[in-house]
């Protein structure tokens, strides 16, 4: 279940940083027994757009190049950004979840309103959760390098996203700051001169959660706790599915793995799935398209095009952003074969 919120919105944890590709954890999609694999593809093989990171989208005169990313930093990046070369060249500009100064605001509301990130009145998370649980939980904290003391009166949201990245891939964004591919296109468009755009305004990862009921929050926590101290095999296991391909896979495996080890029924995993997609996925697809669509015409009218790169999860599925433009008649290819 960790990974069903950390896949859709790991930006809001590091600020796209990272560098899984160093962390050492087995693929547990690999793992799985034949029956539990076959399981896995029943449940992605008629997702729309399930399979694929790179698509052009055409209308007209109208085009933009689409790229889903991941948001931590590997080597593999480099070869997705020689492909984006020549759209980008072209592109009236790139549009991403969220631009320089989108993460200078965000950056700069935390450090002058820490109520942001901490509950500074209500309950604390060890009056909120069992001894067990709160033991747990400031276990796992503590691997991610913020003290109990600290972790306590944190908002249930950023531990859980906090839970959804591993140690690992902690420990080498403070280390060496490897860009994800969100960032790289970034410096990319920069130097080319290119206009960024973002998608969404700065306080987003606020409002995801603003209409969340506490008990909700806490479930948020309950969920990631079980795999938790795993999560390095977790990191490896959605860098492995991103790079080939299988985007869906990630969000099904999150669904069957949460089935198995965590203590909440089938019934509550799938509200927690239809939570989490619902608020950071529908929603947020749902309100990027008219912005794509009008700078893609936009940009028509100059002969260019206009590139896009925002998280991968959001390029599948019926309520996708692919879906969303070919429902209004747009022509969607496939790139990355």
């Amino acid at each position: 279940m960790r990974r069903i919120w950390a896949a859709a919105a790991m930006w809001t944890v590091l600020a796209g940083i990272g560098l899984a590709s160093e962390c050492v954890g087995v693929n547990l999609i690999e793992a799985l027994p034949q029956d539990q694999r076959a399981r896995l593809d029943d449940a992605v093989r008629d997702v729309p757009y399930h399979r694929g990171i790179l698509w052009r989208a055409t209308k007209g005169d109208a085009r933009m190049t689409l790229v889903g990313t991941y948001h931590f930093g590997d080597p593999r990046h480099r070869r997705m950004l020689d492909r984006l070369a020549e759209p980008l060249q072209d592109a009236a500009a790139l549009y991403v979840e969220a631009g320089p100064e989108e993460e200078r605001r965000l950056t700069r509301a935390l450090v002058e309103d820490p109520d942001l990130m901490v509950n500074v009145d209500g309950p604390t998370l060890p009056e909120r959760l069992s001894d067990t649980e709160w033991q747990a939980l400031a276990r796992a904290m503590e691997d991610r390098g913020t003290p109990a003391v600290i972790a306590a009166k944190l908002r249930p949201w950023y531990v859980a996203m906090m839970l959804g990245v591993s140690p690992c891939m902690m420990q080498q964004a403070g280390d060496n700051g490897a860009a994800g591919l969100d960032r790289l296109l970034v410096q990319r468009a920069e130097d080319l001169d290119v206009p960024v755009r973002a998608l969404e305004p700065w306080d987003t990862v606020f409002t995801l959660f603003g209409d969340m009921t506490p008990a909700q929050e806490i479930d948020m926590i309950r969920a990631s706790l079980p795999a938790a101290s795993h999560a390095d095999d977790y990191a490896v296991t959605l860098t492995d599915a991103y790079f080939a391909g299988d985007v869906w896979q990630i969000w099904e495996f999150g669904r069957l793995d949460a089935y198995r080890n965590s203590d909440l029924t089938r019934a509550q995993v799938d509200e927690q799935m239809q939570l989490a997609q619902a608020q950071l996925m529908d929603a947020r697809n749902q309100s990027w398209i008219g912005k794509l669509i009008r700078g893609a015409e936009e940009a028509a009218q100059q002969g260019r095009g206009i590139v896009a790169g925002f998280g991968a999860l959001h390029l599948p599925g019926e309520n996708g952003v692919l879906r969303l433009l070919e429902k209004r008649g747009w022509n969607i290819e496939r790139l990355d074969r």
